[in-house]
């Protein structure tokens, strides 16, 4: 069901999402932000996530083994089992479950609500997709690319922008860490209009995170008389998504509905037992779900 017309007291609906609230209080991204170390959150993403922390336990084990062999094995043996699974698409599945709200697809129904309420209100309306990283250069198209990620969402954006006839837009600039290069947005807008033959209304190109996405976006629409945003990214990321920008649409004047259009939802074809053997998509997606829900905890 598509957002119904906001109020006073309820200024923001999302629809095919469930939204769990997070707590103001681990609002560790803004602790970063006030301390100038925005460009550390990388770095201190990789040594919170598997495998690291299953490696140190490792190591650590190994160690006491020489001293107090039974302790060295209670940490070395439960190490590599946790490092196993963690690497597994059925464990990653389990976690995504557990730890993420759920969300779901639009239906054709929505689709068609959408187109209508677009007819009927010719330019309050925008699709918003959210970046999801760009290579700084690609050696084989010799120019800056988007990585598969990243391109996954702008087809899907591109093809509701066509389904529904709303304009789009695109966030995304370099990200923390990184420097050089031209801005995801501005990628993105090349490869729309040159290979998709469908150019993009706006390129946010200063966003460095979800946050920012939703902050400057929310501006930027809310400048151009936009009423209603259709927030487009993958399904892991569109409860963190959604919440930053409800947050930013509390943050100013007027009333914006929002509506989530999660993409990248079908689950890999592996029989049972190969669910269960470590791969690099497994591994991936426990990385993924473990990133968001402590990007969630930590209020980024």
């Amino acid at each position: 069901m598509l957002p119904m017309p906001t109020s006073p007291g309820n200024r923001v609906r999302s629809c095919t999402m469930i939204d769990l609230p997070v707590q103001s209080e681990f609002a560790v991204n803004e602790l970063f932000l006030s301390l100038g170390i925005s460009s550390w959150k990388p770095a201190l993403a990789a040594l919170l996530l598997p495998p690291v922390p299953w490696i140190v336990l490792i190591l650590l084990g190994a160690w006491l083994l020489r001293q107090r062999r039974p302790v060295g094995w209670l940490l070395v043996v439960p190490a590599c089992a946790t490092l196993w699974l963690g690497s597994t698409s059925a464990v990653g599945e389990m976690l995504t479950r557990a730890l993420l709200p759920p969300v779901s697809a639009l239906q054709p129904a929505d689709l068609a609500r959408l187109k209508q309420a677009n007819s009927a209100r010719t330019g309050e309306s925008a699709i918003v997709v959210l970046g999801g990283g760009r290579e700084t250069l690609a050696p084989e198209y010799g120019v800056s690319n988007l990585t598969p990620r990243a391109m996954a969402r702008l087809r899907y954006g591109l093809w509701l922008s066509r389904e529904t006839g709303i304009p789009l837009a695109y966030s995304g600039g370099v990200g923390f860490g990184v420097s050089g290069g031209a801005p995801e947005a501005e990628i993105a807008g090349r490869i729309a209009a040159q290979e998709f033959g469908r150019p993009i209304k706006w390129l946010e190109t200063r966003s460095r995170d979800t946050r920012e996405n939703a902050n400057i976006m929310i501006g930027i629409l809310r400048n151009a008389g936009v009423r209603h945003v259709v927030v487009v990214s993958h399904g892991w990321h569109m409860p963190r998504a959604m919440h930053a920008f409800e947050e930013a649409v509390r943050a100013g004047p007027g009333e914006i509905a929002l509506t989530a259009a999660p993409m990248g939802l079908a689950l890999p074809i592996e029989t049972p037992w190969l669910r269960w053997l470590p791969s690099n998509e497994g591994q991936e997606r426990v990385r993924t779900v473990l990133r968001e829900w402590i990007g969630r905890l930590s209020g980024a």
